[in-house]
């Protein structure tokens, strides 16, 4: 290990040019942070739009910066809101829940604008594919599209 710190390491080091970082931070941001989003379109689309039986659109910038929602359904008049989160191992269950005590007043305020509640979608990977871990959500979905269709 002594050896692999004060010789190998730096080395390696010396040998990373700046096109080597623009280049990694190009695939890791944009690449991987693009691939990742049109994955949980998919998810979105695919698999929720099946089950509830209802259009699921994607929420404006204004509405991700003011409402932290990523997609919205439209029922009558009022709006329910969706934010989905990537769920790749139990190291982000606590970074989920800090954003989402966070977010419960952004949450709040649009319920009061909009009338509808914001639900959480927890997506993770299954194989090559992307799926909802916390399926009891469709079930209260499903009951806030009722309280709506009845207002």
């Amino acid at each position: 290990m002594y050896v692999k710190i004060t010789e190998v390491l730096p080395k390696e080091i010396e040998e990373i040019t700046e096109k080597d970082c623009i280049n990694y931070m190009i695939q890791l941001v944009i690449d991987r942070t693009f691939n990742g989003y049109m994955t949980e379109i998919k998810t979105i689309y695919g698999i929720l739009e099946a089950e509830l039986g209802e259009k699921i659109e994607p929420a404006s910038d204004e509405w991700d910066r003011l409402f932290n929602v990523d997609f919205y359904i439209k029922i009558k008049d009022k709006y329910l809101g969706l934010q989905i989160k990537p769920v790749s191992n139990v190291a982000h269950i606590p970074v989920i829940y800090q954003q989402r005590g966070l977010q419960l007043e952004t949450h709040k305020k649009f319920t009061d604008e909009y009338g509808g509640k914001v639900f959480y979608i927890y997506s993770i990977k299954d194989g090559n594919k992307k799926v909802i871990a916390n399926t009891e959500i469709i079930e209260d979905i499903e009951k806030e599209i009722t309280r709506l269709k009845r207002i």
